[in-house]
């Protein structure tokens, strides 16, 4: 474990900063989230209204279909389709120019909001290979005793000095706008588990293999 002359208030300023995440969501906007059955398809123009965190995101711009997911970094479920579906996804779709996949933060948990921090805090060309870093190595950090540590371990193999680190992980307006992502995603479109996809508005939720995209997207790539 690393250690700075001042490590243990900036350890308790990460905790009370990581723990306002889940504080602004509020018992009762999840509880409402809960109770209003996800609609099937949502608003595209509202979906892909810009926030004040820009969208992390690969592939075309032009491309015909655009697939947004709403993701934890603690979230095994999130950490198996990447492993095991998104490589294939990514070469039949996105490579292929045919899908612009968007990654957003819903993290269920502090360690996940503060790998979301650390994504963000690289540039922004490798913020999705963090986040891919991230799910690949998510039983070494989000398990560990010491998930700081493990963190900061990933995080050198980014370009992370000890003081970069730490400033990102205290930088308070970075969590607001992480925690503004997840708060809108509630409210509007009735999110309350992860992975969930939107394909051109349209939900698809839970684990997915390959197929289960095609039967989405290939008929949006025929249409006209």
């Amino acid at each position: 474990m690393f250690h700075t002359p001042n490590a243990p208030t900036l350890r308790r300023t990460i905790a009370v900063a990581a723990s306002c995440l889940l504080l602004a969501v509020t018992g009762a906007q999840l509880a409402h989230a809960q109770r209003i059955a996800p609609a099937p398809e949502v608003s595209v123009d509202e979906l892909m209204k810009p926030g004040d965190l820009a969208d992390i995101a690969i592939g075309s711009a032009d491309a015909k279909v655009t697939v947004v997911e709403y993701s934890s970094l603690t979230c095994p479920h999130c950490a198996n389709f990447q492993a095991k579906v998104f490589p294939d996804f990514k070469a039949k779709y996105i490579d292929t120019g045919k899908v612009r996949f968007i990654t957003r933060e819903f993290p269920l948990d502090n360690l996940a909001a503060a790998g979301a921090m650390l994504a963000r805090c690289v540039e922004k060309d490798k913020s999705f290979p963090f986040v891919e870093t991230m799910f690949a190595t998510q039983d070494q950090w989000a398990h560990s005793q010491n998930p700081k540590a493990k963190l900061f371990e990933i995080a050198k193999q980014a370009g992370f000095t000890e003081a970069s680190f730490e400033s990102c992980l205290t930088d308070q307006a970075l969590l607001d706008k992480i925690n503004a992502i997840r708060t809108r995603a509630g409210e509007k479109f009735q999110i309350n588990s992860t992975p969930t996809f939107f394909i051109n508005g349209k939900r698809v939720a839970g684990n997915n293999s390959l197929a289960d995209f095609d039967k989405v997207i290939e008929p949006l790539l025929g249409a006209k």
